[in-house]
């Protein structure tokens, strides 16, 4: 078999790179063992604001006009539901905060994210004395839902092999060959599992674990992501998911208890209705320090490449980067400084 591409790792940088390979039609394969979960538990909002800091996500516009038309393009490509335009409700801790939100809404890059208006609680579901600010132009990718579904529809087309990708068997790093697979690049978007991976494994990428729970709260009856302390986040049928939490020890998949109460405490000061957990889940965050993702090119196998780190808010930053590193390998455009893995050239 012979192809232009093998992408190893279908989280959201895979399949933000492979859809710029259909897009100008370079053929590939994947690899995929389903190791890695962070992806397909992540909340998969999109926010262009720092609510901690009442701060401009980095590229936040840039970011969105490339991803939210791909997610248009995959949900009829699909046909599933991925993109819920659902506000962001930001709950005011005092006076103070709702000072420091109407002076950042005069900022150039924050003017058209949030809203000018105080929103007063009307629930009593939930404790809000000092009400909410809105973030503008946000929503949630069903991040779980476009993973499935993007794998299904490689499955049919006989590009996807559900296996570990073997490092050690690439023997021509000119020609690339790979078993019985001869490729002319490589890139490898595999999350955290990248510390497997003999030739990226010194990149300063952080793992931090993050557990989300889900909880049906039939009284709560809110139609907005809230954030205040956890993300509050709506789905169907009276579900909401909260999270997430941060863990740099712990590096399993495996759920804990002290996860769940530190979620529960929190979600305790939040609301005050009744509700049950229904489920619990983790995964391994691929984080960076500076808080920009690795992209980039091997320093001497030139054809190997990296897509990774794209930290919390993969499903804004992962398409953008993804096309980057597309015009980076095929037409020679430079990368931007900010993500290009030579920042670290100490380590690389």
């Amino acid at each position: 078999m012979k192809v232009d591409y093998i992408v190893v790792g279908i989280g959201l940088a895979g399949i933000s790179f492979c859809e710029q390979l259909k897009k100008h039609k370079k053929t590939f394969v994947v690899f995929d063992n389903a190791s890695q979960l962070s992806s397909t538990v992540a909340g998969g909002l999109y926010n262009p604001v720092v609510l901690k800091r009442f701060t401009s996500v980095w590229k936040s516009k840039e970011q969105l006009e490339i991803a939210l038309p791909l997610y248009a393009h995959l949900e009829k490509e699909l046909k599933v539901t991925l993109d819920y335009k659902v506000p962001v409700y930001r709950k005011f801790a005092s006076l103070e905060e709702q000072n420091d939100w109407f002076a950042a809404s005069d900022k150039p890059l924050l003017s058209e994210y949030l809203s000018e208006k105080l929103i007063k609680n009307k629930n009593h579901a939930v404790e809000a004395s000092f009400g909410f600010g809105e973030v503008l132009n946000t929503g949630r990718i069903d991040v779980k839902t476009m993973i499935e579904a993007y794998k299904a529809d490689l499955l049919k087309n006989k590009l996807l092999f559900e296996e570990a990708f073997n490092h050690n068997a690439i023997t021509d790093h000119n020609t690339i060959q790979y078993k019985n697979i001869t490729t002319t690049n490589i890139v490898f978007s595999e999350g955290y599992g990248i510390k497997q991976n003999p030739y990226f494994n010194n990149l300063p990428l952080v793992p931090a674990k993050g557990e989300l729970i889900i909880i049906h709260a039939p009284d709560l009856k809110i139609n907005y992501v809230l954030k205040a302390g956890v993300f509050l986040i709506p789905l169907e049928n009276d579900l909401y998911i909260v999270g997430a939490t941060y863990e740099w020890k712990d590096l399993s998949n495996n759920i804990t208890e002290e996860a769940k109460e530190t979620l529960l405490n929190k979600l305790k000061k939040l609301i005050n209705c009744s509700f049950k957990v229904i489920n619990q889940v983790a995964g391994i965050r691929p984080t960076v320090k500076d808080r920009r993702p690795l992209v980039g090119q091997h320093h001497t196998h030139k054809n190997l490449f990296v897509l990774n780190g794209l930290g919390t808010r993969g499903v804004m930053i992962g398409p953008y980067v993804a096309k980057q590193l597309y015009n980076f390998i095929e037409n020679n455009a430079p990368l931007e400084s900010d993500i290009d893995i030579n920042r670290f050239k100490r380590n690389v």
